[in-house]
């Protein structure tokens, strides 16, 4: 997210959108990558919510986080796309916050991969990662991305 600085993320937080909501899809690439035509759409403050339950030393995936919405709802999946936005939304709303933090940084991308939009970037979430004993490890030459090594075994489950 650009301009981080003069957002007020926790106003954001607190927008529905009009949501939740469920909308039937009918582009046939999207429903046979997804598994069906039913996509939920959950509230920025419904991630925020869940991220809040993740204790100290575990970690759970916005992947996971869509899939126990979805199973909830009676969907066939829920948006990936705004799950991104509102996982960021939900962490920049906490480092805005003196109280009622959410510890965003148990929160993980794909495959236990850490998450540079968070506040800080990868080198913030890192360090609080490696304080509660979660070891990181980099792959790629030229294209460096940081995970979270066995992050299965450290998986919150919802």
């Amino acid at each position: 997210m650009a301009n981080e600085d003069k957002k007020d993320f926790n106003a954001m937080l607190q927008d529905s959108k009009d949501m939740p909501k469920i909308q039937t899809i009918t582009d046939r690439k999207s429903i046979e990558k997804y598994g069906g035509d039913r996509m939920y759409f959950a509230p920025p403050m419904d991630y925020d919510r869940i991220m809040k339950q993740v204790p100290y030393g575990k970690v759970i995936t916005i992947e996971k986080i869509r899939e126990h919405f979805a199973k909830i709802s009676k969907a066939d999946f829920t948006e990936p796309i705004t799950a991104g936005i509102f996982v960021s939304i939900a962490a920049w709303a906490s480092y805005q916050r003196l109280k009622d933090k959410t510890p965003y940084w148990r929160t993980l991308k794909a495959n236990g991969e850490l998450n540079p939009k968070y506040p800080g970037g990868i080198a913030a979430q890192k360090e609080k990662l490696e304080e509660e004993g979660h070891t990181i490890i980099q792959k790629g030459r030229t294209n460096i991305r940081y995970f979270v090594k066995d992050y299965m075994d450290s998986l919150f489950i919802l």
